[in-house]
Formats: structure tokens, C-alpha cells, sequence
């Protein structure tokens, strides 16, 4: 088998394809995530704290005026952008807790194996006895 068709059985297996929805879904989904945290969720909490984007947020490292944007001072020198850190920080914590419910969900939709029924158990006693009594004894010399 020549490595090209090797490779294309393998790309080709459901599990990738399926591999390749979901991480084209989840890059979208995660932008979603991100104006929602960006847009919707940081600017209040930033009013609250004190009017600032919270991204700009940061510590300088090289002197630089606490004035100045975060891309502003990143072009100055090093700094510690932690506003920007708690924004991604925040972006995954949401992004987690909507996967845990979709899957909490889908694993709720998920119909349960049905219990044995009476008859079922009474039959396989019966087999295993059967089994048994067609094993030869080892109590037997031939």
C-alpha cells in the first residue's frame, strides 16, 4: 500500500473527520466566547473597578506611565499584562462551564441500558449450569 493511500484511509476514518467538525465548531464557538466575555461581560465589571478596559490592565516593568494603553507600553518595554490575563482567564472558565453542561445534557438525553429482567437472569443460570454440567469432571480417569 503506497503511502498516499495510506494516508488517505487515515484521513478519511470517521473519527478524524468527525475530530476536524468539532475543532472548526470549537474555534468558532470560542470567538463567540471571547466577544461575550470582551464586549458584554469586562466592560461593567471594569466601570466597577474603575472605568478602564480591563484588558489594559497592567503592571510596568520598565518604568513606564501607568497613562499609557497596554499596547502602548508593551512598545516602551516589558510589562505584566494582567488585566489581559484575567480576561482569557475568564474566557475559559465560560467556555468550560458550557461544555460541562452540554455534555451534563447529552449524557442525560442518553437512554439507559436496561436493567436484566427476571427472565434473563433465570436463563443465564441455566446456561452456566448446562456449562457446567457438560464440563468432564476431574474427578473422571479416563
Amino acid at each position: 500500500m503506497s503511502m498516499m493511500s495510506e494516508f488517505k484511509l487515515f484521513a478519511m476514518k470517521g473519527n478524524v473527520v468527525d475530530l476536524a467538525v468539532g475543532v472548526i465548531i470549537g474555534s468558532a464557538f470560542a470567538k463567540i466566547v471571547d466577544s461575550l466575555v470582551q464586549d458584554i461581560i469586562m466592560p461593567p465589571i471594569g466601570r466597577l473597578i474603575g472605568g478602564l478596559d480591563f484588558a489594559n490592565y497592567y503592571l510596568p516593568l520598565n518604568g513606564q506611565s501607568m497613562d499609557l494603553t497596554l499596547a502602548e507600553a508593551k512598545k516602551l518595554g516589558a510589562v505584566i499584562a494582567y488585566g489581559n490575563f484575567l480576561t482569557v482567564l475568564l474566557n475559559f472558565v465560560i467556555l468550560a462551564f458550557i461544555i460541562f453542561q452540554m455534555i451534563r445534557m447529552m449524557n442525560r438525553l442518553r437512554a439507559p441500558e436496561p436493567a436484566a429482567t427476571a427472565a434473563e437472569v433465570e436463563e443465564v443460570l441455566l446456561l452456566r449450569e448446562i456449562r457446567d454440567s457438560l464440563k468432564p469432571s476431574a474427578r473422571t480417569t479416563i
